[in-house]
């Protein structure tokens, strides 16, 4: 039953905005750090944000510093990333992931992963 789906990928021009989800169940999110991934053909497997269970503090990749949001909804276990000012180099599978303790950026210490959710940016 522990699973991540993640939902709100699509199409979008640049500029545009998008805002993806992450339903957990089988855990609840206040005991959790999690993170959202991004992975692009031919290229490394990024995280581009991450937040912390208890503090609720929440870190960027540089790439997407100003433009993407991080948030969660304890209530709902879901957690949200709010993308705005959409570039073509956004384009990726998104991915959630979630793991005990505190957000890190190594990839191996999340314990669980969505299966991903396709966004594109493109004229």
């Amino acid at each position: 039953q522990l699973q991540l789906v993640e939902s709100g990928g699509g199409l979008v021009q640049p500029g545009g905005s998008l805002r993806l989800s992450c339903a957990a169940s089988g855990f609840a999110l206040d005991s959790v750090a999690i993170g959202w991934f991004r992975q692009a053909p031919g290229k490394e497997r990024e995280r581009v944000s991450c937040i912390n269970n208890n503090s609720g503090v929440t870190y960027y990749a540089n790439s997407v510093k100003g433009r993407f949001t991080i948030s969660r909804d304890n209530a709902k276990n879901t957690i949200y990333l709010q993308m705005n000012s959409l570039k073509p180099e956004d384009t990726a599978v998104y991915y959630c992931a979630a793991k005990r303790g505190l957000c890190t950026t190594l990839s191996t210490r999340y314990d669980y992963w969505g299966q991903g959710t396709q966004v594109a940016v493109s004229s």
